[in-house]
């Protein structure tokens, strides 16, 4: 199997582990057409037409996107979705979700990456981003309700808990506006996931 992963230098260091000769590491979407394999996994996944049409191009061969958010029905039959937020990288295995035919081809990719995969249900947020997300979302109603500052708060999580991450730094490496987007995507079938006042105050700030 020949596998070209896109990604950017951070996460090749994260997710690389050993380097394998079967894996083929680029920067640039262009440059996915220049690179015969039969898996590609797209880490800096964007859904807009023009991404979807680069990564289609590579057809017949399976795709991988980073799409949280997404499910298989917003993207072509090819396309398989995995969870690639940050912290992702630090765990043995992977969850996967789309489309069942290529499930086994992601596998194998995964394999090469030193990852086993989990294929979980093809909804928004999987389940370890919705996890991570609520997670952010507690913090911020404690931040906001003056529990304590958000240093103390990362601190006390990573201590207590042994996440890689405070729910603070872990909404900055992820992008707070991912996980507010989530939570409001979750939120329309389920309030328990509506945004924390005080992370509606920040990314309104942040417009």
């Amino acid at each position: 199997m020949q596998l070209v992963v896109l990604a950017n230098a951070i996460q090749k260091e994260q997710w690389a582990g050993k380097e394998h000769p079967s894996v083929q590491w680029i920067t640039e979407p262009d440059e996915l057409a220049a690179f015969k394999a039969d898996v590609y996994i797209d880490m800096l996944f964007e859904h807009e037409p023009q991404r979807v049409a680069l990564l289609n191009a590579v057809a017949p061969a399976t795709v991988i996107v980073n799409a949280v958010a997404l499910t298989g029905a917003e993207l072509p039959a090819s396309f398989v979705r995995f969870n690639g937020w940050p912290g992702a990288e630090k765990n043995p295995a992977v969850e996967i979700a789309g489309n069942d035919d290529r499930i086994e081809m992601a596998a194998a990719a995964f394999e090469l990456l030193q990852k086993r995969v989990i294929k979980v249900p093809d909804v928004p947020g999987m389940i370890a981003p919705r996890t991570i997300a609520m997670i952010v979302n507690e913090a911020y109603f404690a931040w906001g309700e003056g529990v304590s500052t958000k240093a103390e708060i990362d601190t006390a999580m990573q201590l207590g808990t042994n996440y890689p991450y405070g729910p603070f730094a872990w909404s900055e490496q992820i992008g707070l506006e991912k996980i507010y987007r989530l939570l409001q995507q979750l939120a329309a079938t389920d309030e328990r996931y509506l945004p924390a006042p005080a992370m509606e105050l920040e990314m309104n700030s942040r417009l």
